[in-house]
């Protein structure tokens, strides 16, 4: 197969063909562009591999795009990267590797791109496109990845065994490829991973993260956890999850297996969002269902305060995965303390108090919130879903109406504390916080309007309930 035709439509194609040809060192593209051109998905991304200084070569191709001043050279990796418009450009000299079993880190030597073909991690990933005057645009694929390609297939280029256990990251990068593309992994790559799995723990948390969030944001994230959980991987790395798996029965009785519900849920979310975090929601907010499960003779399995519990462990678990402990976390932690809550109204007659302090409590989280309850809805019962759906519809259009009418959306009582210590000549007191309080519920609860005059009357007669004196009339 030649792309000729094709690397013409790039001129960076041409420009580095050009100055490999004046440095007198043969360059090939390698890696996941040729794979992304194969399979016609889109990709800004080029990898070149030269037989001599990748980073030499760089320097010359910036050179002759008078682009010095977009260049970063990694002297440690041997790599340099150039930006040329929207493409990033990534150079290495052809290597072979092999590595110590209790580290990542290989030992390098200059190679030739065979060699550099062997040390890929799939063969997918091992196809080149030569650069080179005498065979430019042949696509070079020892390994038959286009063939695997087209079968859909993630497989190793030498033994999987010998792939894995050099770097045992590889076992959670055919999984996510396995996840992002829709791809099958071979059965003998499979097995290597299930065998291996505990190689996994010499990874760092953050490359084991890196590749879990883009197995989350896959198009059918389930497809890459189902993997993970038979692999063996999922036990290791995120052992909460895979308590969730399984159905118990007592007298008869069973609850659903939370695992599965999860992955459900999950895939409901990704139908509606790419959204990370709200992803990330998806499959925590029953993630403390083991530790609350109880039974109880007359009403069954019970999970009672998961939602509780699943927001107090939420920064424990972002902080192992390395994830972020600002208002990502904050949202995430939300959306599991509340998801039950839009769910338990459908429940019941709806008051707008109740409206009202769901409002208070989401905030600008609420779509999210409410996407997330959507996706939790999950039963094989088709009859079941859509009446549950048909009355979430109406609470949805009740809040919207309660948004309109009371802007309660993160709304703050009128009466601050600066005022209620004016008002009363106080200092900062468990008294303010009363007052602050009583004031927020009688808002919430409808007995008064957010508006100042109405407020101030109100928090007035609640101090002098509670014995306090108005020291200073305060006017607005």
């Amino acid at each position: 197969m030649n792309f000729t035709d094709t690397l013409h439509k790039n001129p960076i194609f041409e420009l580095v063909a050009h100055t490999a040809r004046q440095q007198g060192v043969e360059a090939y593209v390698i890696g996941g562009f040729v794979r992304d051109l194969v399979m016609r998905r889109p990709s800004k991304d080029i990898d070149i591999v030269c037989i001599g200084n990748g980073i030499e070569l760089a320097r010359q191709v910036a050179k002759e795009s008078k682009r010095e001043n977009q260049i970063a050279i990694f002297k440690n990796f041997g790599t340099a990267m150039l930006q040329i418009g929207e493409w990033e450009v990534e150079f290495v000299g052809a290597r072979k590797e092999s590595y110590q079993r209790e580290s990542r880190k290989p030992i390098v030597e200059e190679g030739t791109v065979t060699d550099d073909q062997n040390r890929r991690d799939f063969t997918i990933n091992a196809m080149a496109i030569s650069l080179n005057e005498s065979n430019f645009g042949d696509l070079i694929d020892p390994f038959n990845g286009l063939k695997d390609i087209q079968k859909k297939n993630i497989r190793t280029p030498l033994e999987p065994a010998i792939t894995f256990s050099d770097d045992p990251l590889r076992m959670m990068r055919a999984i996510r490829f396995a996840s992002q593309l829709g791809f099958d992994i071979a059965p003998d790559t499979f097995d290597a991973i299930t065998q291996m799995k505990e190689r996994i723990e010499i990874v760092s948390m953050e490359r084991i993260t890196e590749e879990l969030n883009k197995i989350i944001l896959s198009p059918t994230p389930s497809y890459g956890f189902k993997l993970l959980f038979h692999s063996g991987l999922l036990s290791i790395i995120f052992p909460e999850m895979v308590a969730l798996q399984g159905v118990e029965t007592l007298e008869g009785k069973g609850h659903k297996d939370n695992f599965y519900h999860t992955l459900q849920v999950l895939d409901n979310v990704s139908k509606h969002s790419n959204d990370l975090w709200l992803r990330w929601a998806a499959i925590l907010h029953d993630i403390a269902k083991p530790p609350t499960k109880r039974y109880d003779k007359k009403v069954g399995w019970t999970f009672h305060g998961h939602e509780d519990l699943g927001a107090k462990m939420t920064p424990g678990l972002f902080k192992r995965f390395k994830l972020p402990l600002n208002e990502k976390m904050r949202f995430v932690q939300k959306l599991v303390r509340l998801h039950l809550r839009p769910i338990a109204l459908v429940k019941e007659n709806i008051t707008d108090s109740a409206l009202r302090r769901l409002l208070f409590e989401a905030g600008e989280d609420l779509e999210g919130l409410m996407i997330l309850c959507r996706a939790d809805i999950t039963s094989k019962n088709h009859d079941k879903v859509k009446r549950y759906i048909q009355n979430f519809d109406k609470v949805e259009r009740k809040l919207h109406e309660l948004e309109e009418r009371d802007k309660l959306r993160n709304f703050q009582p009128v009466i601050t504390g600066e005022i209620i210590m004016e008002t009363f000549g106080l200092k900062p007191s468990k008294e303010v916080g009363d007052i602050k309080t009583i004031l927020r519920e009688a808002i919430l609860e409808g007995e008064i309007r957010n508006e100042f005059a109405e407020a101030y009357g109100f928090m007035k007669e609640t101090g002098r309930k509670m014995g306090l004196k108005v020291q200073k009339e305060i006017e607005r």
